[in-house]
């Protein structure tokens, strides 16, 4: 009687285990989701890197684009992700 009540704690414990692992990685990215003060930070840094200048208004849309797909690719490229076009 006490191995069975042995085996069904450690079932019990290897199952708790297991949802706690699956609910941490089952979350999806919500873009949505407020960001703080330093992911914006870091993230207006990321895109000057990448060659956006917020003062150049004259090719605005054409330099944002560029330095999107650029930021883009890096952080594909960081998560070991390939970016296809």
């Amino acid at each position: 009687m006490k191995v069975a009540s042995l085996v069904g704690l450690g079932a019990l414990l290897a199952a708790v285990s297991m949802s706690t692992a699956f609910a941490q990685s089952a979350r999806p990215y919500d873009p949505s989701a407020p960001l703080t003060r330093a992911q914006v930070k870091a993230d207006l840094a990321d895109w000057r890197a990448a060659g956006y200048d917020p003062l150049d208004w004259i090719d605005y849309p054409e330099n944002a684009q560029r330095a999107g797909r650029i930021v883009a690719a890096r952080r594909a490229q960081q998560m070991g992700g390939s970016m296809g076009q």
